[in-house]
């Protein structure tokens, strides 16, 4: 057996944060002595250095509790969701760093780096609208666009446009959203709204749905810099292709703000 030192020394893992192991259940000493000492087994050396190589993937302590109860199989399940939470949030981390670079070089005078975004003003047509409207997270977006899918096509409703939702919330809650999910229609029927014509400012984001703010502060710029118009319905977010058959970064999504002149 090897005491919490020797333990300690084997591995270059500090005590205190051995004891911090035992008291979140992830690595218990083999024996604990009357004395209070803690003992460990050789063979946890390897049960350590699997807690390490699982933290150095980013997984919180909360997290690997779980992870380690799990065979190979599972666990590479979650092994290739946090490769896509990280290649997620490395989009994110690179679209930061040119947003950066191009306000250093406004702000140093040089031409700035060309926006992806082109705000352009657009007259949004009337259309028939099939809606579902819930509160709800964001995470549950997807089972409201099926369930919206379904209850249309319930109603024989055909679609003749694209899916997209309307945010009604004064102050936005990825937690807790008040939206309404439209598919425009072709038909009149029961639950089918006209959608009134309106002027919208408006842009269109290529790449994952997470990167969606982008397009938000593009036209919240934009905005800021046309003070002759002013918001006058909720946003828009028009999702122009299918994500169950398009790549991430070839997803095309419209967003638009009603606006009109004052």
């Amino acid at each position: 057996m090897l005491t919490i030192g020797d333990f300690s020394q084997l591995s270059r893992v500090t005590p205190r944060m051995l004891r911090h192991y035992d008291a979140l259940g992830l690595l218990r000493p083999a024996t604990v002595g009357e004395n209070g000492y803690r003992y460990y087994g050789q063979a946890q050396l390897a049960d350590l250095a699997r807690i390490q190589w699982l933290q150095g993937y980013g997984f919180t302590l909360a997290e690997i509790g779980p992870l380690l109860a799990l065979d190979d199989a599972r666990l590479v399940r979650q092994l290739r969701a946090r490769r896509l939470a990280l290649y997620q949030e490395l989009d994110r981390q690179q679209a930061r760093i040119h947003r950066l670079e191009a306000d250093i070089l406004r702000m140093e005078g040089t031409t700035m780096i060309e926006t992806p975004y082109q705000v352009i003003l657009l007259e949004n047509p009337a259309q028939k609208v099939f809606s579902i409207r819930e509160t709800l997270g964001v995470e549950q977006f997807h089972q409201l666009f099926l369930r919206l899918r379904h209850e249309a096509a319930a109603r024989g409703l055909t679609q003749a446009g694209p899916i997209q939702v309307r945010y009604h919330d004064r102050d936005f809650d990825p937690a807790r959203a008040d939206v309404e999910a439209q598919m425009v229609v072709a038909q009149d029927a029961p639950g089918v709204t006209l959608q009134p014509a309106c002027l919208c400012a408006a842009v269109q984001h290529r790449g994952p749905y997470e990167n969606l703010h982008l397009a938000y502060e593009a036209l919240c710029a934009w905005l800021g810099a046309h003070t002759e118009y002013r918001i006058c319905a909720p946003a828009i977010e028009r999702y122009l292709n299918d994500p169950h058959n398009t790549t991430p970064d070839q997803l095309e999504t419209g967003v638009m703000f009603p606006v009109d002149r004052v």
